[in-house]
């Protein structure tokens, strides 16, 4: 059984939504109403706040009613979103305007607050019907379908359309839906009696139920669509259907990720595709003591701060190059520190780990992994990760899939700011800013399916809490 919420249900649920991140679904069991209808409370306080709730009572115009009965009918909006742009207080008004106006020829209807005079009262005839329904039960057969097919005529003709030209075929295909059920009439009858009056724009039977399917899907999806574009472009084009699915349950929105996938298909959405890229290495054979593997490809770690994975990875724009040496941890994976160097020095590497160090002092027991790069083999940065408790570990020569979680990230990177961006880029300058924006982006807005859908740093969080 629904309930009716009051202003302090109201104010309760959106402090729970906002502060403790309950979900639609948990909060419309507790409260015994739908998801829809705690999605439309939620839309329009996160929009102007709690002080909407205080909005008095508001008696709507004819024209009012008229502008958002057209928006639904002639421009195929979506009753939620209309609703929303017009602050009504309920997703059922509008849909009852709607109602309201099929059932009386297609006016809109304004009733007066208070008890109607007796003169203002409505005409029944003696069993109570309506004054259309008895005036259809006296017509004969022959009669009534002359009658129906006026009706049809005059519903079409009036459908609204740009000088010299005909409406759409969505739009005759809604109102043929309308006079189906206003008149309880087949759509043969109806799609007949359109096609032979030749001043009517014809549909055919296929037609129109090839419309409507496309119609429905889309204005159902509508509100969806407008939220998988928003995350395709918050995110500059790359997410798949699999992370704004798991966006979208971020928001609220619990849906499958075929349909998103469908979706993105008809938006022409796509994520940015792999490709093969260049891979630097800072192998120069034999040059100080080879550690061994201590990681042995099982790269993932139940805690922070227990394995780290390092490389350096090439930049080159414009005749020009810059190298990139991070960290990244095996439990979190976020970039823990990371140095942009013209050149892949040892000072860079030093830096790195300084830098990683002053985040993360406690570092005893950690493993440290990398490829054989000579920086990692120099006596001076065996000698650092030694002194601060720090357990070296090395990939097998020529086996790049040890150190595949550094792997992954540098692919991910390039993927999704460097290749096919590359003429955005004025200069090399230009280039390591954009790298460095793209980090802070990866660690703290980027989500991740292996996470459980989280970015990095809110994983860390949850493992830590």
């Amino acid at each position: 059984m629904m309930t009716k919420l009051s202003k302090q249900d109201k104010i309760d649920i959106f402090n729970l939504w906002q502060n403790y991140q309950v979900g639609s679904k948990e909060l419309s069991h507790r409260y015994r109403v739908n998801p829809s209808t705690i999605n439309y409370l939620l839309a329009p306080i996160k929009r102007h706040g709690l002080v909407i709730l205080d909005q008095p009572y508001t008696s709507y115009s004819i024209a009012f009613k008229a502008q958002a009965i057209r928006r639904v009918l002639v421009k195929h909006e979506s009753t939620y979103q209309v609703s929303l742009d017009l602050e009504l207080k309920s997703s059922g008004m509008l849909a009852n305007w709607l109602r309201q106006y099929r059932e009386n020829g297609y006016n809109v209807v304004n009733h007066q607050k208070g008890r109607r005079r007796h003169d203002q009262k409505r005409a029944t005839d003696q069993a109570g019907e309506p004054p259309l329904k008895a005036r259809e039960r006296a017509l004969t057969p022959a009669e009534l379908k002359a009658d129906h097919r006026e009706r049809i005529r005059k519903k079409i003709a009036s459908l609204s359309r740009p000088a010299g030209q005909e409406p759409q075929a969505a739009e005759i295909a809604q109102a043929v839906t309308e006079l189906r059920h206003e008149l309880k009439v087949s759509v043969t009858f109806i799609l007949d009696t359109i096609n032979a009056n030749p001043d009517l724009p014809h549909l055919s039977r296929s037609n129109y139920y090839y419309t409507l399917k496309k119609s429905h899907q889309d204005q159902d999806n509508k509100a969806v669509m407008v939220e998988i574009k928003g995350i395709y472009e918050e995110h500059k084009h790359r997410y798949g259907y699999r992370r704004i699915t798991l966006e979208l349950r971020r928001r609220g929105l619990i849906i499958n990720h075929k349909k998103v996938q469908r979706l993105m298909s008809k938006l022409k959405l796509f994520g940015l595709v792999s490709k093969r890229w260049h891979k630097y290495s800072s192998y120069r054979g034999i040059q100080g003591p080879i550690k061994p593997d201590l990681v042995k490809r099982n790269l993932g770690a139940i805690y922070p701060e227990h394995k780290w994975y390092s490389d350096v990875t090439e930049f080159k724009l414009k005749g020009q190059k810059t190298y990139l040496s991070p960290i990244i941890d095996g439990c979190t994976q976020e970039i823990i520190a990371y140095t942009i160097s013209r050149s892949p020095n040892l000072k860079q590497t030093m830096d790195m780990l300084r830098q990683a160090w002053l985040k993360h002092p406690g570092l005893n027991g950690l493993v440290f992994h990398t490829d054989r790069g000579w920086q990692y083999q120099h006596p001076q940065c065996q000698a650092w990760l030694k002194d601060h408790g720090i357990d070296q570990s090395m990939s097998r020569k020529g086996n790049s899939l040890d150190d595949g979680l550094m792997e992954d990230f540098f692919g991910i990177l390039k993927r999704e700011m460097f290749y096919g961006f590359e003429q955005s880029f004025k200069n090399i300058t230009v280039l390591e800013e954009a790298i460095r924006r793209y980090i802070t982006y990866y660690n703290t807005k980027r989500i991740k399916t292996k996470l459980k859908g989280l970015t990095p740093l809110e994983y860390r969080e949850l493992v830590l809490s």
